[in-house]
């Protein structure tokens, strides 16, 4: 990709945030009662995504066309992200609204399905064939792996104290696979064609792939010390996870970079 894209660091990263919030209150709906407020988890939901929508519109040439998106549903994946993301931001806004401060299970549930569909689409439309060290399941995962621990992490803020042991879990799972998947990913691709290597190089000797790094091993630090999400954790992974994604888009190199070259 070769190029940061802050508009979309700042929208994939904040709707996975919103996403794995989600998951984190339809897990709440069966683990038993709660404490927590989730009227007011839900309108942070709702905010994070129009926040993130409105600084996708950055990433286009003409932002008034945005609803033009969705016009190829049928064989874009990008198309599907966008209706997604839509169908996503407006389940948020409408349970920020109906929802009382115990919650309704349908909102979590249905944003589960919605989130799903969206880190999906998200994963399929940042992994072509002219990336091919992510030509594969990898951005999905990341994603994925991004919605978990950062919905946990900013779930802690709203969930009572019942929950905190099961989301600080969570938390630790996803940032232990994530710090697996991230170490591993660019040694696998030294053993790749010729762009794949030059990814790898890229991310190795990126500031952004280190500092994300660094950032997961300092959480998974804390939360071995404290056995327990900090209320100032999930703004540290937060940061963490939004330089794992510039470098994501920075780093990532495309075939057109050895363009002439031998493969």
């Amino acid at each position: 990709m070769q190029s940061m894209e802050l508009s979309l660091v700042i929208f994939t990263v904040l709707s996975q945030v919103a996403i794995g919030m989600t998951f984190m209150r339809a897990l709440g709906t069966v683990s038993g009662p709660d404490e927590g407020d989730a009227k007011k988890e839900w309108q942070m939901v709702a905010g994070l995504m129009v926040v993130g929508m409105i600084a996708s519109l950055f990433h286009l040439g003409h932002p008034e066309g945005a609803i033009n998106a969705i016009a190829h549903l049928n064989k874009a994946w990008l198309s599907r992200e966008v209706m997604f993301a839509g169908a996503f931001a407006g389940l948020a806004v409408l349970a920020a609204v109906l929802s009382g401060s115990e919650g309704k299970p349908v909102f979590a549930w249905g944003g589960v399905v919605l989130g799903l569909g969206l880190i999906l689409s998200a994963g399929m439309t940042y992994a072509p064939p002219a990336l091919p060290a992510v030509n594969n399941a990898l951005p999905a995962l990341f994603f994925l792996i991004s919605a978990v621990m950062l919905g946990a992490g900013f779930a802690s803020w709203f969930a009572g104290e019942a929950r905190q042991p099961m989301l600080a879990r969570v938390f630790t799972s996803a940032a232990v696979v994530g710090l697996v998947l991230y170490l591993a990913a660019p040694c696998i691709w030294l053993s790749g064609s010729t762009v794949m290597r030059m990814t790898a190089e890229a991310w190795l000797g990126s500031g952004f792939y280190w500092a994300h790094i660094g950032v997961l091993i300092v959480s998974l630090g804390v939360i071995w010390k404290t056995r327990t999400i900090p209320v100032w954790l999930p703004v540290l992974a937060l940061a963490g996870e939004l330089l794992g994604r510039a470098g994501f888009f920075a780093d990532t190199i495309h075939t057109a970079a050895n363009m002439g070259g031998l493969y």
